[in-house]
């Protein structure tokens, strides 16, 4: 309470403080956490467990660039959106056969699913296209604060695609090599996606509310990644097609 009786608002944390929150936010709720991303870890996966992730991950890869473009839709100057367009660019492509988008179908390939199953999305889980579109619409309706903000599990992904490559190369041996290269090209891509989100948002959020806020976002994208994970976990078959051990 201030000389006037009244109450102050609460002292904005630093940068680094901020920092340390949304890293909080990780070692808490990261889905590295998850019962299934840790049994894929550990090989613990069957065919066709490993194969009903692929197709239903899919279904989130493929709206990567639609959030990301809603974003660079709410960015203020050519500079930003020069920026941020990357990203776009990074799972579209600049061209047919390019970029991440066309690396997760490979990855699908070489797991043994048809291109053409994974592109009609008909096998995607109820849980899966909620979790998405709620992600979608949280970046639709949200501040751009806090839809940067929930971009920000970039910053922990390359951790996890490094324990991925390791875990699909010593334990998934029937998924051709040449389909990891999604994991791969994340682990820079990832670096430098997460600093320059972080770099906007300790810029932007100078204020105990507004950091608050962009805290919360990160905490809702974790969740919508756990929510993805729950429900590809707990469907007994693989979106009711045999696709075998």
């Amino acid at each position: 309470m201030n000389a006037t009786g009244t109450t102050s608002p609460p002292r904005p944390w630093t940068a680094a403080e901020l920092t340390d929150r949304m890293r909080a936010v990780a070692e808490r709720r990261y889905h590295d956490l998850h019962p299934f991303n840790r049994r894929m870890h550990a090989g613990g996966l069957t065919r066709a467990e490993l194969r009903r992730w692929i197709l239903n991950r899919f279904h989130y890869q493929r709206h990567i660039p639609v959030k990301d473009a809603l974003i660079l839709a709410a960015l203020g100057t050519p500079e930003l959106r020069r920026s941020w367009i990357r990203r776009v660019r990074d799972h579209d492509g600049d061209r047919p056969g390019e970029g991440g988008i066309e690396r997760w179908l490979r990855l699908g390939e070489a797991a043994g699913l048809d291109r053409d199953r994974l592109l009609s999305g008909a096998d995607v889980l109820p849980g899966v296209r909620l979790a998405v579109e709620g992600y979608v619409n949280f970046v639709r309706l949200r501040t751009p604060l806090e839809a940067v903000a929930s971009s920000l599990t970039e910053m922990f992904a390359p951790g996890l695609m490094r324990t991925r490559i390791d875990a699909f190369e010593k334990h998934y041996g029937w998924i051709d090599r040449a389909g990891l290269e999604y994991f791969r090209s994340r682990v820079p891509q990832g670096t430098r996606d997460g600093a320059e989100a972080l770099e906007l948002v300790t810029a932007w959020a100078t204020t105990r509310a507004d950091q608050e806020a962009a805290v919360a976002a990160l905490e809702f994208k974790c969740d919508v990644l756990w929510s993805l994970l729950d429900a590809v976990d707990q469907a007994s078959e693989p979106n009711g097609h045999g696709d075998g051990r």
